[in-house]
């Protein structure tokens, strides 16, 4: 599991763009629309940090389900998986809320799309500095071979 502290990292980035767009949204949201504005906002955001945690949630498992074979079937499965899982339950929850009285489509859809983008943006500052190889076990060339066993009679 060497991706943890990256994705660890994002989701507590995340977290904090997702509390920001709650703020700010929710009080944009009241002016806009009152009280329908406020509640769309914080669903909006609520929507994507719930979200946000079933794409690290997924990415983990994957992870520990695949501890040897990181490129395997198994692993694109399970973030598949829960690629399907998260548009149904997106589906549902708009299905749910569509003419709702409380709901403003609007202040919903602009929350939901500044929340996605910061989630991007931080995604992206989270793995900018976590330094995972792109390979492994290369040898370049002109540097010292480390993976080779000492010969018998050296030490």
């Amino acid at each position: 599991m060497k991706n943890a502290s990256v994705l660890i990292r994002a989701l507590v980035y995340g977290a904090i763009v997702t509390v920001a767009v709650a703020l700010i949204g929710s009080i944009i949201g009241y002016l806009v629309d009152g009280v329908a504005g406020l509640l769309s906002a914080l669903l909006g955001a609520g929507v994507t940090a719930l979200f946000m945690g079933f794409t690290t949630l997924s990415v983990l498992v994957a992870d520990r389900a695949n501890a040897k074979s990181p490129s395997g079937a198994r692993y694109f499965a399970i973030i598949l998986g829960m690629w399907l899982f998260k548009f149904v339950v997106f589906i549902v929850i708009l299905l749910a809320a569509r003419g709702q009285q409380w709901m403003s489509p609007y202040v919903f859809f602009v929350a939901v799309i500044v929340a996605v983008i910061g989630s991007l943006v931080v995604d992206m500052v989270a793995l900018k500095g976590a330094r995972v190889p792109y390979v492994g076990d290369i040898a370049l060339p002109g540097a010292p071979d480390t993976n080779r066993e000492p010969k018998a009679g050296r030490e």
